[in-house]
């Protein structure tokens, strides 16, 4: 894929956030696991950062190598046709310029849009600065113009989910914060584990911007979520999760019954194999 055609593919990407239906995106983890979601009619891929992690071999929260997490991504990337956006968590860079060096890596194994979160694994309050947050998403911004790839900045922040300051506290900082982000270059604001859906609502008022939500079991549905002004949902590490949850009760119940009952597979090796065919 020349910059041209990645460019492209960028732009397509962000008309995605522009309106009904709504995007939504399933995270993957590898080659196989995007290969299946296309499969299935997506348009577009996220990856999942605990996903990808775990699947090297590491905890989630920047403990994979970042050469490993970028080869993961060039794998992804090339097993698809689709956009790919990479969940980069803080950007793998302790200052503003190192996170620009970081995004000039994602974009070079083809991704089209990164998610950058705001969260701190230690301090009081665990988040960084606005200044601090803004600077490396404006550093995004430029690699990106540097690149020539006008990817797509999804800001996360991680007010809900360690729960910072009361609600109403909480909430006007999220305005504040998605609105600064999105003067410094985002074009999507993740309010990650927000779950009223009042709060949904007030949020993409008060930003008039894509925002975007991670789903679970019990979340509204696309069409709710439309209604609530949402432009963007993703399931983080739910799915990779049901897969591991999977592969623990058959290994648990081999090991204890010396019965193979249970190998029984919903896909097929011509399957699976169909899915890599030549295209």
């Amino acid at each position: 894929m020349n910059q041209s055609e990645q460019a492209n593919k960028a732009e397509l990407f962000r008309a995605m956030h522009s309106g009904q239906p709504l995007l939504l995106l399933p995270n993957a983890w590898d080659a196989i696991s995007a290969r299946i979601i296309v499969a299935a009619g997506f348009q577009a891929i996220a990856t999942t950062s605990g996903g990808v992690a775990w699947a090297l071999g590491y905890g989630d929260g920047e403990a994979a190598p970042w050469d490993e997490v970028v080869a993961a991504t060039r794998r992804i990337a090339r097993a698809v046709a689709m956009p790919v956006t990479a969940d980069i968590e803080s950007g793998y860079g302790a200052t503003p310029e190192a996170v620009g060096r970081s995004i000039g890596d994602i974009i070079a194994a083809g991704a089209v849009g990164v998610n950058l979160e705001d969260g701190l694994k230690t301090g009081t309050p665990p988040i960084r600065s606005l200044d601090d947050a803004t600077a490396r998403i404006r550093a995004a911004r430029e690699a990106a113009r540097a690149a020539g790839v006008p990817i797509v900045i999804n800001a996360r922040t991680d007010l809900y989910i360690k729960n910072i300051g009361d609600e109403a506290s909480r909430f006007d900082e999220a305005v504040a914060r998605g609105r600064a982000y999105l003067a410094a270059g985002a074009d999507c604001v993740y309010p990650i584990s927000l779950r009223d859906p009042e709060t949904i609502r007030r949020l993409a008022a008060a930003l008039d911007a894509p925002i975007n939500i991670n789903v679970r079991a019990g979340s509204p549905n696309v069409a709710e979520l439309e209604a609530l002004g949402v432009k963007r949902a993703s399931t983080a590490t739910a799915i990779p999760l049901m897969a591991m949850g999977l592969v623990r009760q058959l290994a648990e119940r081999l090991h204890a019954t010396h019965r193979f009952d249970a190998l029984n597979p919903a896909m097929s090796h011509p399957e699976a194999q169909q899915l890599f065919a030549p295209r």
